[in-house]
């Protein structure tokens, strides 16, 4: 079916139909509208961290243990969560493993600008870079797919104006949760 959706709506809509299992993040704009749209979805995992290291951490065990999880933030956020960044790409996952940050050229709600690329080009994390929100729905599940194929996690780098911009998308139902790990096991990361 086609939707009229924000961009960071279309990033929680393919997650859901890449069966995504947990989703964590610490809410800043432009990144916050994702987490809100996942929790309207109660079969899945959802949660509001304490920083972006914690829901970095959260997801990121999740996709350890094979489920797919998702984690967001903003551009400053990454610097926060860096850390476990630079360990999950030389580790690895076992279920698919997507990190959102959402870059704020020209600071329209932050208090600098960061390029969030050179992250991925110095942790050695794939980054997809969406233009539009249909693209943005179709790379969340294209990054879910290789992520779990290259057991590597892979980031979504997405900027005010594609987070915040209305689009049309064509968009499939939820998938189930992935992963061999009960929602009891999830629930109990947090």
């Amino acid at each position: 079916m086609k939707l009229l959706l924000l961009g960071n709506e279309a990033i929680a809509y393919g997650a859901l139909s890449s069966g995504v299992a947990l989703a964590t993040a610490y809410p800043g704009t432009p990144s916050t509208e994702i987490l809100e749209t996942l929790i309207e979805f109660k079969d899945r995992v959802v949660h509001w961290a304490s920083n972006e290291k914690v829901a970095f951490e959260l997801a990121y065990g999740a996709a350890l243990a094979g489920a797919r999880a998702l984690t967001a933030m903003k551009h400053v956020g990454l610097n926060v969560a860096a850390d476990p960044l630079h360990s999950a790409a030389y580790t690895g996952v076992e279920g698919g493993f997507i990190i959102v940050t959402a870059d704020d050229p020209w600071m329209h709600s932050s208090q600098n600008e960061q390029d969030t690329r050179w992250y991925g080009l110095q942790a050695y994390v794939p980054v997809l870079e969406p233009s539009d929100p249909s693209e943005a729905y179709r790379y969340v599940k294209l990054g879910f797919d290789m992520s779990e194929k290259f057991k590597h996690p892979f980031m979504l780098r997405t900027v005010t104006r594609v987070s915040h911009v209305r689009a049309p998308v064509e968009v499939e139902p939820p998938a189930p949760r992935s992963g061999a790990v009960s929602r009891e096991i999830l629930r109990g990361l947090i």
